[in-house]
């Protein structure tokens, strides 16, 4: 799906050092290029602009820390001397235009400002999530091959301190590629141990240096990589380029969140994920917004509350975060006591994404807050939303289970394992037609075979967003699960998103998984995992039976829904994405690895426990854990 005229209209919305005179260039299909001939600056885009447009001593970035009680602010005008300055020191470094810079940083203002400074002189970042495994770590330096490393002493949980640089000194150990420097954060909770000769302090090198000017770069040279798990165990690095991803941006603030100039935008996710890219640095900023870029969780810091203290304290208009954290709010204060206490008279929109939103939380968070709740579906891979309510271009009527309707510049299709289109309502692969709008991925680096053979190959002329799902009558979709969670009992292809949407609707149940595990006569049958709200005083035993039959009363006893237990907690990435395939592999007795983005891997030891008592896997399946990688 084209729309250049769309895009040709939203590109006069950006700066361009040298304006593109095309719009698209498919001639090399699937490696589309948007704009190829112009030449621009994210940074430039991002803060000089808005300067020059009378910004400067606008709020540009609040940085909001209650595992470190710590709140800082920084203008428009601020923030740019930080990001030329820091621009500078990378130059010092000898960073040149097209040099990978990767970043392993937690949420501090210092993470953006140096993905901003390799944007200004045209170095590509990758950034790493925070506290990732020294293994996962290496094989990203490896891949990027970054001439220098941007990091901090640590990362702030709320009941621990996790030493980020001896996993970074072992994770260079590992690596094939030495940096020549590693740029670290020293904070004052840890202080990091240097290596002489390679490793530099922060603050040393900022008093070194002197800001410099934005570098224009080609609207196509890329902006980052960002790596997202490979289904082979290596990660790929998806790349974005710097024009595409401007426009797509800028657009999207007012068309999908219908936020403007001045207007404070939280998205309460992390840098280390593509939200944290597009929406915490890149897209707020473009769109001359305040971000909010906050160092705690929905729960625990200290309290059930710390969102609404945050919306009410800066006065924010639209949140964005994921499903899980609003499970994470409604199960620890599921009347919403907390929320009682403050003013959100301010707060316009709450977008959810990054899993599957259930019907009964999206219900939850419309009647607690009684603002428009926007379930809505991207990806990594497009760096933007695919499927969404646009407030800023028209408020379609909200249907619990969907992200709505494709947003403009995308296409979406539902396809049967033959290729060919499935009847409205039935469950197929979602694919997105060709080509791909602006601001998506347009290769994986250094891999520009595996980018065909991964997401083009299957369905020609379709991008595979390996998503399972279906359209009903009136253009909706509704994403249930990932292709693999489709599970097929006996000859009929359930979604386990469809179960887990059911569970749900128990009063008791906070949260829920369910998994298709190996039966010898149907081939698969599900298995469901709750977790209770807290302060449930019903048994767990009547809890399950009473779910068990709610299915069956739901969906039929084709669904062959007969196991289901009770946990304490399930295991989840730190973005809030549950851990299905290792879950079944646990299951199964398939050889399985912690995978590096599991938020607390305790959490599988105890699961895998409450799976054993129910039978699972069977004790003549060989299997078992396998060596972390």
């Amino acid at each position: 799906m084209n729309n250049s005229g769309l895009w040709q209209e939203a590109a006069q919305d950006i700066y361009w050092y040298r304006k593109p005179g095309i719009v698209l260039d498919s001639s090399r299909a699937p490696f589309n290029r948007w704009f190829p001939d112009g030449v621009t600056n994210a940074c430039y885009n991002a803060l000089d602009l808005q300067v020059e447009q009378g910004r400067g001593e606008q709020t540009a970035l609040i940085y909001d820390s209650p595992v470190t009680a710590t709140k800082r602010q920084y203008t428009y005008t601020q923030l740019l001397a930080e990001v030329a300055c820091f621009a500078g020191a990378l130059t010092d470094r000898g960073v040149v235009k097209g040099d990978r810079v990767l970043i392993y940083m937690p949420m501090v203002p210092e993470a953006a400002i140096a993905m901003l400074a390799c944007a200004r002189i045209g170095a590509i970042h990758s950034v790493v999530f925070g506290g990732f495994a020294s293994n996962e770590l290496a094989q990203r330096i490896d891949d990027a091959t970054p001439l220098v490393i941007v990091a901090a002493s640590c990362g702030v949980e709320p009941s621990r301190l996790v030493a980020y640089k001896p996993l970074l000194d072992h994770a260079i150990e590992l690596a094939q590629h030495k940096p020549e420097h590693c740029i670290i954060l020293q904070r004052s909770m840890l202080s990091a141990q240097m290596v002489e000769g390679r490793d530099l302090d922060w603050l040393q090198v900022m008093d070194e240096a002197h800001p410099v000017e934005c570098v224009p770069v080609d609207a196509n040279d890329p902006l980052y990589i960002l790596y997202t798990s490979g289904t082979t165990g290596q990660p790929k690095g998806v790349v974005r380029d710097t024009g595409g991803s401007i426009v797509a941006l800028k657009w999207s603030m007012k068309a999908v969140y219908n936020v403007s100039p001045g207007d404070v935008y939280w998205a309460a996710s992390d840098v280390g994920w593509v939200v944290g890219h597009s929406y915490i640095v890149y897209g707020p900023l473009f769109a001359g917004c305040t971000t909010v870029m906050y160092e705690g969780k929905p729960v625990g810091t200290p309290d059930s509350g710390a969102y609404w203290r945050v919306i009410e304290e800066y006065k924010v208009s639209v949140l964005f975060t994921a499903p899980t954290a609003f499970r994470a709010i409604k199960k620890e204060d599921p009347q919403g006591q907390h929320l009682a206490k403050y003013d959100l008279s301010n707060f316009r929109a709450l977008f959810l994404a990054g899993e599957r939103c259930d019907p009964h939380t999206l219900g939850w968070a419309q009647e607690k807050l009684q603002v428009p709740v926007i379930d809505h579906w991207w990806q990594t891979e497009t760096g933007w939303p695919v499927c969404s309510n646009c407030l800023g271009i028209e408020q379609l009527p909200i249907i619990a289970g969907s992200p709505a309707r494709p947003v403009p510049g995308y296409e979406v299709r539902v396809l049967g394992k033959d290729g060919t289109a499935v009847a409205a309502g039935d469950i197929g692969a979602l694919v997105l037609n060709t080509p791909l709008p602006p601001g998506t991925f347009i290769t994986l680096w250094d891999a520009p075979e595996r980018f065909v053979e991964a997401y083009f190959k299957k369905f020609p002329g379709y991008y595979e967003t390996g998503d399972a799902g279906y359209i009903d009558e009136n253009g909706y979709v509704f994403v249930m699960s990932r292709t693999d969670d489709v599970i097929n009992v006996a000859g009929h292809r359930l979604s386990t998103g469809a179960i887990e949407e059911v569970l749900f609707d128990d009063e008791d149940v906070a949260e829920c998984a369910v998994i298709g595990v190996a039966d010898p006569i149907k081939g698969q049958i599900p298995l469901g995992l709750l977790v209770l709200n807290t302060g449930v005083t019903t048994p767990p035993e009547a809890i399950t039976a009473r779910t068990i039959a709610l299915v069956r009363d739901r969906i039929g006893p084709v669904a062959a829904f007969k196991l289901c237990t009770v946990v304490e907690r399930l295991p989840k990435t730190r973005s809030g994405k549950l851990l299905r395939g290792t879950l079944r592999k646990i299951a199964d007795g398939d050889s399985w690895k912690t995978p590096a983005t599991i938020d607390d891997p305790a959490v599988l030891d105890e699961v895998a426990v409450a799976l054993k008592n129910m039978g699972y896997p069977p004790d003549e399946t060989p299997g078992g854990k396998a060596p972390a990688a």
